[in-house]
């Protein structure tokens, strides 16, 4: 009996250690390719785990630059649980219809679980239709975009290149760096070196390299 309730405790742990590493970035037609690259390449060198969800696994979709992703898992099989950060990169689709409802859909499930989300471009115009930022501080592309989906939430928008209000992160489509900063401080990845990181990568700041590269003590 105590050699099962080791087992069973290392097995809950692993299963929760992999939740905590494992971002999942969804992936659909028209994705736009550089919204997400700094925050998934740099979180992979962190040692997070990315993993693509699409509508259906194993189905390729194909980004807005004619790149095919198959995507890891199925939406449907995607759990709070499981993951540490869901991105929803934008894509041309938020603005032609409803097909990508799901994803936000799961975007409340996730944020009902206290697991964050992370949201750009015409991402947050979906999210701002499935109401999630009614009463919560964000950003977009625009003010009069998302005025455009008839949400109640104008009083909330805020002029900056990212916001993160508690497990929301949201962008506009110019500032992938930004995103990725508040990805990194709501995960607490690159403690320490986030300022530099940004630095180098927003302002090209020749001094940041060093710094970012300096080893801990």
């Amino acid at each position: 009996m105590t050699s099962t309730a080791r087992t069973t405790d290392a097995s809950t742990t692993n299963a929760t250690t992999d939740a905590r590493t494992t971002v999942h970035l969804a992936v659909y037609d028209t994705l736009a390719d550089w919204e997400t690259g700094h925050a998934t390449a740099w979180l992979a060198r962190a040692g997070y785990t990315v993993r693509t969800v699409g509508t259906t696994a194993g189905e390729p979709v194909t980004t807005i630059a004619g790149i095919r992703i198959v995507p890891d898992l199925s939406l449907a099989d995607l759990t709070p649980e499981d993951s540490a950060l869901l991105i929803l990169p934008g894509a041309e689709q938020y603005d032609e219809g409803d097909e990508l409802a799901p994803f936000t859909a799961k975007a409340r499930a996730f944020l009902d679980a206290g697991v964050p989300v992370a949201a750009i471009c015409g991402a947050t115009a979906g999210l701002a239709k499935e109401g999630l930022l009614d009463d919560r501080p964000h950003t977009s592309a625009a003010s009069f975009y998302l005025a455009a989906t008839g949400y109640k939430g104008g009083e909330r928008y805020v002029e900056a290149d990212a916001v993160r209000d508690g497990d929301l992160i949201t962008a506009g489509p110019t500032e992938p760096v930004a995103f990725a900063r508040e990805i990194f401080a709501r995960l607490g990845a690159y403690e320490g070196k986030r300022d530099a990181w940004y630095r180098l990568f927003h302002h090209s700041d020749p001094a940041a390299f060093a710094e970012l590269n300096a080893d801990e003590d």
